[in-house]
């Protein structure tokens, strides 16, 4: 889906249409993977699970910075990590709507038989791979609290 050669190519194709945000987006993009694949003990090919991830990241850090921009009253600022934010998301899975991510939620607590707040991480063990990358921890944790503790 988002392998390195289809951020490559993409990144030429703004370079040429002269898409200043995109392309120092994706440039961004590029350099993260790259920093991943000779991060550790020996230089890796990522898989493009392993891109996704880096992206995902990415798109994290752009969000927390906008939000902390906002609360700074920068929000000229904000708003360039947004249009960043709304390139990388371009390149990751549809985000779950709070509905798909509740149903997810009681379908684990269902499963795994669960009752209070003492059992989160089981559940929590349960949801992550069915959201693979379609919601933040954060949200899904969220999601997991509000559904055993109510």
């Amino acid at each position: 889906m988002t392998s390195k050669q289809s951020l490559r190519e993409d990144m030429t194709a703004a370079l040429r249409a002269r898409d200043q945000v995109r392309t120092s987006t994706l440039r961004m993009a590029m350099a993260a993977i790259t920093n991943a694949e000779v991060a550790g003990k020996e230089a890796k090919e990522l898989t493009d699970d392993e891109v996704q991830q880096v992206i995902a990241k990415e798109a994290k850090k752009r969000r927390e910075a906008a939000e902390a921009y906002d609360g700074a009253g920068r929000t000229e600022l904000a708003e360039n990590e947004r249009a960043e934010l709304a390139v990388l998301e371009e390149y990751l899975p549809r985000q779950l709507s709070d509905d798909d991510l509740a149903t997810l939620v009681s379908q684990a607590i269902e499963d795994t038989g669960v009752q209070g707040m003492a059992g989160m991480g089981q559940v929590m063990k349960a949801v992550q791979p069915k959201v693979a990358g379609r919601a933040e921890g954060g949200r899904v944790a969220a999601a997991v609290k509000r559904a055993l503790q109510g």
